[in-house]
């Protein structure tokens, strides 16, 4: 039994000197992190003309500053439609979503850093001469359409499981054609890239937004559970910083330069 004490007590010096040399990959500071997002996403994120697989807007210009800010390296990149790309972080394989809303379930796979870092409104859509609408209730009866995965917020996507028919699909292009065809009642998408989608598809005269908005969300970075970065030291790093460039004001001055630039680059989104 001495012997066996004795053994381990000479190994101690060793092993003190392996976990120096080899820390964990939890312990490391992480200085590069993956990221994506809603890439049909105007004047939030869309692909770059010259660049499909890199993301442009009003979020890639806060990406950019936390990742100056806090010495990062945040690589944002288009990985597919807005489903793949909820896909590919509960996964592990991208480190962070860049703008999601909060729900239950999301909150299962990934952690939300506080607080918000924008706000955005989410409202029915329906062919220009058919504009009757006052609240959710209105639309219990009738065949909507909305890109799949996507959500509105908590509240809005419990009662439109309970209470509404609502289809699925691919993408907003190919919402926003079934509703200009008159083949859904209703579309349900943020005001904002659904103004420039509209545009760009050439049905703005056919389809409009209508009030009130079915939800106001805020948008959050998120880290994947699965993220070998996703460490409580570096969500309070973000968190910090994201509250800093709130109060400056960076957000506010980000999103209206993703709305100019939504504007220049509109046919070619």
């Amino acid at each position: 039994m001495k012997q066996i004490v004795q053994s381990i007590v000479r190994l101690i010096p060793a092993l003190a000197l392996l976990a120096v040399a080899f820390p964990s990959a939890q312990a490391q500071e992480c200085t590069k992190l993956s990221a994506t997002g809603n890439s049909e996403y105007p004047p939030y994120l869309w692909r770059s003309a010259s660049q499909p697989d890199d993301l442009v807007g009003a979020i890639d210009l806060v990406i950019a500053e936390i990742g100056y800010r806090l010495d990062l390296d945040i690589e944002l990149k288009h990985v597919g439609s807005w489903s793949r790309a909820q896909a590919e972080v509960k996964a592990g394989r991208v480190d962070m979503i860049a703008g999601a809303f909060y729900t239950v379930p999301r909150n299962q796979w990934m952690d939300y850093v506080y607080p918000a870092f924008m706000q955005t409104n989410s409202v029915v859509w329906k062919q220009a001469g058919n504009t009757e609408y006052q609240g959710k209730h209105d639309l219990i009866g009738k065949l909507g359409v909305t890109v799949i995965n996507n959500s509105f917020g908590q509240e809005f996507d419990e009662f439109a499981k309970s209470n509404l028919s609502i289809e699925s699909v691919a993408s907003l292009e190919q919402a926003f054609k079934m509703l200009a065809l008159g083949r859904v009642d209703y579309a349900l998408y943020e005001q904002n890239p659904g103004l420039a989608y509209s545009a760009k598809l050439e049905v703005a005269e056919k389809i409009k937004p209508l009030e009130p908005p079915v939800s106001s969300e805020g948008l959050y970075l998120t880290l994947s559970h699965q993220s070998k970065c996703n460490t409580g030291a570096l969500r309070g790093k973000l968190a910090k910083v994201v509250r800093e460039m709130v109060a400056e004001g960076f957000m506010d001055t980000a999103l209206q330069k993703g709305l100019d630039m939504r504007a220049v680059a509109a046919t070619g989104l």
